[in-house]
């Protein structure tokens, strides 16, 4: 297994940078979850990372009805939100697995909560960062069985050419 890589994101920028990174390297079948307390970044995360998919609808929590579909020009991208949900059994009812064995990519907010009901996955964390400004983050990805992994060498030098791009 490959270790987690952990950045810096100072702006709001640089967090739509890392998720341009990537989404550019996601492909259909992808279950990527988000965590993070509340008002860590998830949504601003999922925003770049549709974007960078060619979503140009705005991109936003889907906390009451809790799965979101964006087409794309490639896969369709899931956005779901497991906030409110109460038990396992619930997540099982919303069939995100299913939605990105048909030619999806599904983002998961709140998806560390019940992590064990995932299989291959990447799970990007994201930390508000207190001592560096309002919308400073720190930002640790982590591939969990062969999906990511198989692209593990490439998640690095994906994510920091579009960091790179967001600051120059």
């Amino acid at each position: 297994m490959y270790p987690s890589l952990v950045l810096r994101a100072p702006s709001l920028a640089v967090t739509h940078a890392i998720a341009s990174g990537l989404a550019g390297l996601a492909r259909a079948g992808d279950m990527l979850l988000l965590a993070g307390e509340m008002g860590a970044g998830k949504t601003a995360f999922a925003q770049g990372f549709g974007r960078a998919l060619g979503v140009d609808e705005p991109i936003t929590s889907p906390t009451f009805t809790l799965v979101h579909r964006y087409d794309t020009s490639g896969p369709t991208l899931f956005h779901a939100d497991l906030y409110r949900l109460d038990r396992t059994a619930e997540v099982a009812d919303l069939a995100l697995a299913e939605m990105a064995e048909h030619d999806g990519i599904v983002l998961v907010e709140w998806g560390d909560v019940v992590e064990s009901s995932f299989g291959d996955h990447l799970l990007v964390r994201l930390d508000i960062d207190d001592d560096d400004g309002l919308d400073a983050r720190t930002v640790t990805i982590s591939p969990h069985g062969a999906r990511w992994a198989s692209r593990w060498p490439l998640v690095d030098s994906a994510i920091r050419r579009a960091i790179a791009g967001s600051i120059g």
